[in-house]
């Protein structure tokens, strides 16, 4: 289990408490901090979780998690998110399954139409096109993980960096319950700029530019 952090001492707590119900089901719990200045990681450390650090973005707090885990399979979870009450189950049945890599549902906090109309979008997109998104967890076997080149240490655009080249492997398949993710992101640009910032950063991924050009737009830098 991986969970790469910066300033979540608000919401890991959460996450932290509903993994160490389980310890059966996971047995090592990472949290690569990214430097944060509220705490995190001495909560995350109390919690349980063994705990390091690197600074440069997300895909390099990943792949350092990634790397300094032992387990045959990898759960990577961010760390604004809260489990479903059957993700257990889910899981359990995920790992007895034939080879493939998982996702969860998409549960954006808050609620509406229009966030509902986009979780089902999220869904029909993760399914057919087979893009699920960092927020959505990724669960995958240690040896597909590896053999996909496993996480690039790039500050934005990691996930989907990382999917495109499992889903050339291995069928990406839904868990099947929704991971709460915090909506405060939703709630600061709203739902048509969230979505409009989103679509920006992929069109400018696709065409080449840098993910550090695209971390410098995307967190106002």
């Amino acid at each position: 289990m991986v969970i790469p952090t910066l300033n979540e001492a608000a919401h890991l707590p959460l996450v932290l408490a509903q993994l160490a119900a389980m310890p059966a089901l996971v047995g090592e719990v990472l949290v690569v901090d990214g430097g944060s200045s509220d705490g995190t990681g001495s909560i995350a450390r109390l919690a349980g979780a063994r705990v390091t650090a690197i600074a440069g973005g997300r895909g390099a707090q990943l792949a350092l998690g990634a790397g300094q885990t032992t387990a045959p399979w990898l759960l990577f979870l961010h760390g604004d998110t809260r489990l479903p009450p059957d993700w257990a189950t889910a899981l359990t049945r995920a790992l007895a399954s034939p080879p493939a890599g998982w996702y969860f549902q998409l549960q954006i906090e808050g609620g509406g139409l229009g966030l509902a109309l986009l979780q089902v979008g999220v869904a029909l997109r993760s399914r057919w096109l087979q893009r699920p998104y960092g927020d959505q967890g990724l669960l995958v076997r240690r040896g597909d993980y590896l053999a996909a080149g496993g996480f690039r240490p790039l500050p934005l655009m990691e996930d989907l960096d990382l999917v495109e080249r499992l889903a050339g492997r291995l069928r990406l398949r839904c868990l099947g319950p929704g991971l709460l993710v915090a909506g405060r992101r939703w709630r600061r640009l709203g739902l048509w700029g969230c979505l409009w910032q989103n679509w920006r950063l992929r069109q400018a991924w696709r065409r080449g530019v840098g993910a550090e050009a695209l971390a410098q737009r995307y967190y106002g830098h």
